[in-house]
């Protein structure tokens, strides 16, 4: 929002949330109706391309963004470092309102303007028009409009609202009141309405000037420097038809320099071109892919979990994981990266964030859970795993945590299999055991006498049961055969039990723990994980706390997305002890069946800002 709202800021279909798109409904049908009825040779084909053409922009924009995203986190060529927070996905979200507003404006124009019908597929004469068009008014009339926008007052309640980015993304371009967005399309339509009105115009030329827009749009946006040295080399004069990513990044820093739409001429002919402009690119184009200090590394969960990733759709990522019915639309991109990353996946970068001069990354392994579970997969798993690491100790990085599957028990030992492979190895392995334990066992509210410990056992529930025993609450372990193998070692005491009856208000459960056992719980029961998934919650009269996660500090940089299921700026425990592990230059391997101690690595985490997550009951 602008500092000072001005009129029309807001867009008209807002109160209709995500039901916006069917203003566009009846001319989409009518065409459908037409095509079917008239057939393809009678059907006027400049109207039945107007909807196809909108599906192309917005894979475009969803296209430049995933490639933005992720060219940013890898760090070459990118131009400016602040991080991008919730508040700006939020406020970038409506990116689609744009296309809607032109689909809608097209619709009303083949209707309206009796020479907007049955266009051929090219004419030369018009290409060269709206080139002519574009070079000319087009540019000329948006320089000074634009720096009218900058003026005190235009700028307060209307452009302050794009210019609330600093770090932007290539769908920051069309972020405006709908006001501004209406007046940027009336100089974009010069062009296509004189080749209307002339009588010249083209389906083709139309569709290329408008993907030029977009694409020089997103170009401008995407912060990291694409264009190349060698293209101003060959063509010289080209620096005043093409501007590049640094050039109006440079504008969106410094606010009064770099006003140009795509062709910088304007600004050096009226003496508005950022001195730093050549620097910056130069600077930009020599900048190396970022070194991490720490690496999280995670996998893919459920098929659709793909478009939940940072690099996938923004509003999703920015949001905890839920399965959502239009992805049922895409199933066929679903099933066809399932079989790409089965084939061909490699590791790849998803997000970048910074605490306390300590670059940190997360690493996604091309794989989903149930990839996993599946015994001939677990040797190619485990490989690109091992690479995952081995390309992380090349890189310099001082800490890898293993997060979700790939510390396995059965798959890889919880990471020992890859210190007993590689035993010099520089970068620590952590597998977050400690610290998943420790945030589970100060998650039980106070005054808890007894819980519950249901699900599969690990060294994790073995730690869970050892320190709330110590503290004198009561265990309960409903199997006979492990109360009886804990029951050997005195450091229990007299706090554990075999239950002959469910009655305990607080269940601590883990990996395993079924839909039956969940109905055996008295109503009021409180759920806490300690298992990497969250177990299906089938009890709508019991509460159900997160798996083991910490609150960020707010310290934390270029947090934008959710961790898998787990609300904004959080994240989960085994995430978090590598971040505590390379703070606090622990120079120690934590996997296997090894394990920190509870209380050191809980209060490093809570000295370092990292807070635990609230139960909401």
């Amino acid at each position: 929002m602008a500092t000072n709202p001005g009129v029309l800021t807001n867009w008209p279909w807002k109160p209709l949330g995500n039901f916006k798109y069917v203003i566009l409904a009846p001319w989409v049908v009518h065409s459908a109706y037409c095509l079917m009825c008239k057939g393809e040779k009678e059907a006027d084909l400049s109207y039945l391309i107007i909807f196809p053409f909108l599906l192309t922009r917005f894979l475009h924009n969803q296209i430049w963004v995933s490639y933005s995203r992720y060219r940013t986190a890898k760090g070459n060529n990118r131009i400016v470092d602040k991080g991008i927070e919730f508040e700006q996905v939020d406020r970038e979200s409506n990116w689609d309102d744009q296309i809607i507003l032109n689909g809608l404006l097209f619709y009303l124009g083949h209707m309206i303007i009796p020479k907007a019908s049955h266009w051929p597929i090219w004419r030369t004469d018009g290409a060269i028009i709206t080139i002519l068009l574009h070079v000319g008014p087009v540019e000329f009339l948006y320089y000074w409009l634009h720096r009218a926008l900058h003026h005190h007052y235009l700028y307060s309640r209307y452009h302050s609202h794009h210019h609330s980015s600093i770090a932007t993304e290539p769908i920051t371009s069309v972020i405006h009141p709908f006001a501004e967005e209406v007046a940027y399309f009336l100089l974009f339509a010069i062009p296509i309405l004189t080749m209307t009105f002339t009588g010249t115009a083209s389906i083709v030329v139309a569709v290329v000037y408008l993907t030029y827009i977009d694409l020089m749009n997103n170009m401008g946006h995407c912060n990291f420097e694409l264009v190349p040295n060698w293209v101003f080399s060959i063509f010289p004069p080209l620096k005043y038809l093409m501007y590049t990513p640094s050039y109006h990044s440079l504008h969106h820093t410094q606010f009064r320099t770099n006003y140009a739409l795509f062709m910088p001429v304007y600004d050096y002919i009226y003496g508005t071109v950022d001195k730093s402009s050549d620097a910056l690119y130069e600077s930009s184009l020599k900048r190396q892919e970022e070194s991490p200090d720490i690496v999280y590394l995670t996998h893919l969960t459920t098929t659709n979990s793909i478009y939940h990733l940072r690099l996938g759709f923004a509003s999703l990522a920015s949001k905890p994981f839920a399965s959502k019915w239009y992805l049922m639309a895409i199933w066929p991109v679903t099933c066809w990266s399932v079989v790409f990353t089965w084939f061909y996946g490699r590791t790849f970068i998803s997000e970048r964030n910074a605490l306390d001069k300590l670059k940190l990354q997360s690493w996604v392994i091309p794989r989903y859970a149930m990839h996993y579970l599946l015994g001939k997969q677990k040797e190619v798993v485990n490989n690109l795993i091992e690479e995952a690491i081995l390309e992380a100790d090349k890189k310099g990085a001082k800490v890898l945590s293993l997060g979700l599957l790939n510390q396995d028990e059965e798959l890889n030992g919880n990471g020992k299999l890859y210190i007993q492979r590689h035993p010099k190895l520089k970068i620590k392995l952590v597998d977050g055991s400690s610290l998943a334990a420790a945030v589970v066992v100060n998650s039980i509210p106070e005054g808890t006498s007894q819980v519950l410990l249901r699900g599969k056992f690990t060294k994790v529930s073995y730690a869970i049961a050892l320190a709330l025993c110590q503290k004198g609450v009561q265990v309960a372990i409903t199997k006979e055969d492990k109360y009886k193998q804990f029951e050997q070692s005195d450091r229990f005491g007299n706090n554990l039990v075999l239950p002959d009856n469910y009655d305990q208000k607080i269940w601590v459960v883990g990996e395993g723990f079924t839909e039956r056992e969940q109905l055996k719980a008295k109503k009021g029961t409180l759920f806490i994980p300690f298992s990497q998934f969250p177990p299906k919650k089938v009890r709508k009269d019991c509460c159900f706390h997160a798996t083991p996660a910490m609150v960020a500090p707010k310290s934390l940089e270029n947090l934008h997305s959710c961790e898998n299921w787990l609300p904004r700026r959080v994240m989960s425990a085994w995430r978090v002890a590598g971040v505590i592990h390379g703070l606090e230059g622990w120079n120690v391997h934590e996997c296997g069946q090894t394990m920190f101690s509870m209380d050191k690595v809980w209060k490093a985490s809570l000295e370092h800002g990292f807070r635990p997550l609230p139960i909401s009951i």
